[in-house]
């Protein structure tokens, strides 16, 4: 694996082989040293054009639990700040010799930009662009919804059969392209739920069903359930009434997760907005998975660099 850019365009194999690796990298980290020596003298390099803490600490500390030097370089502040391009930042980057480099940006498409223009020898991962995608979280989605499924015996499964419900601001939402894309290439039946302004406009080329009603699509019964947070910030424009409203329509609360079977679970990426799209009650739930996501974010990230910095060369000196 050169790169991990999306979703869209891993094969199923690829995506397994992802799964898989992170298993091991899960039952690495139940030890009581974590620390592999895989990645000793690797750079990998943290680009974050866009706040988040979360996404930022979860890829340190999978690159730091295989050994390598973590580079963190936040856009605030920086030269990016006073207008260096992404092509000299790159080219920086470069002159530093690091091997991986971690892009997330607000401009759809610039973590491919960054790969394919020959400006940097690095892997690129992307770790969101714009509306566009999030692979990573949608790989540790699949995983954790795998591994609640079919437990310790979860290795070289799919994901066919089981129903996956999405709700919420599908429009501004990364993390459902990436999740709808993945999660059907794995065999999962994906609907989206949301309302009708937050509908993306080529919504009728994916593989999903698209509802209106969370109450009928909890009602098919699904195996997960996957609240998308209300993204305020990029929205500009008036897309539903009063957050009391939404809520109320499309919000996940404890007399609503009391309808699912019993082995359903209940998902959300976070940061989340407690009382707008989930309530504390469902958050908090035994059926919860977040704090779970947190987690095997750490393993998937993990697989992710093993493959892009170790695994091509481990599986040339196994042969």
């Amino acid at each position: 694996m050169r790169h991990l850019l999306d979703t869209r365009t891993l094969d199923r194999e690829q995506a397994l082989r992802i799964l898989d690796v992170a298993e091991d990298m899960a039952d690495t980290q139940s030890r009581e040293v974590k620390k592999l020596p895989t990645l000793l003298g690797k750079t990998v390099v943290n680009l974050f054009f866009e706040d988040s803490t979360r996404t930022r600490i979860s890829f340190e500390a999978a690159a730091k639990r295989l050994s390598a030097d973590v580079i963190n370089f936040a856009a605030k502040g920086s030269s990016v700040s006073k207008g260096e391009s992404l092509k000299d930042t790159a080219q920086t980057l470069q002159a530093m010799g690091a091997d991986a480099v971690v892009v997330r940006h607000s401009a759809s498409g610039a973590p491919r930009t960054l790969a394919t223009s020959g400006w940097i020898s690095a892997g690129v991962v992307n770790a969101g662009d714009g509306t566009h995608e999030h692979p990573t979280q949608a790989l540790l989605d699949a995983f954790t919804i795998r591994k609640r499924r079919y437990g310790k015996d979860s290795r070289g499964r799919n994901l066919s059969g089981l129903r996956v419900v999405i709700v919420g601001d599908v429009l501004h939402s990364r993390v459902a392209r990436s999740n709808v894309w993945l999660l059907s290439l794995l065999g999962a039946e994906v609907t989206l739920v949301t309302p009708p302004t937050l509908v993306p406009q080529n919504v009728s080329q994916w593989p999903v069903q698209v509802l209106y009603d969370l109450d009928a699509a909890l009602a098919e019964g699904p195996d997960a359930v996957m609240m998308l947070r209300i993204q305020a910030e990029r929205m500009h424009h008036a897309y539903f009434p009063t957050e009391r409203e939404y809520s109320r329509l499309w919000g996940l609360d404890a007399v609503r997760a009391a309808t699912l079977p019993d082995d359903s679970i209940v998902m959300h990426p976070g940061p989340m907005n407690r009382g707008l799209e989930i309530s504390s009650e469902a958050a908090d739930s035994p059926r919860s998975t977040v704090l779970e996501q947190v987690t095997n974010g750490v393993s998937v990230r993990m697989a992710v660099l093993y493959l892009l910095l170790a695994g091509e060369r481990n599986d040339e000196e196994g042969k």
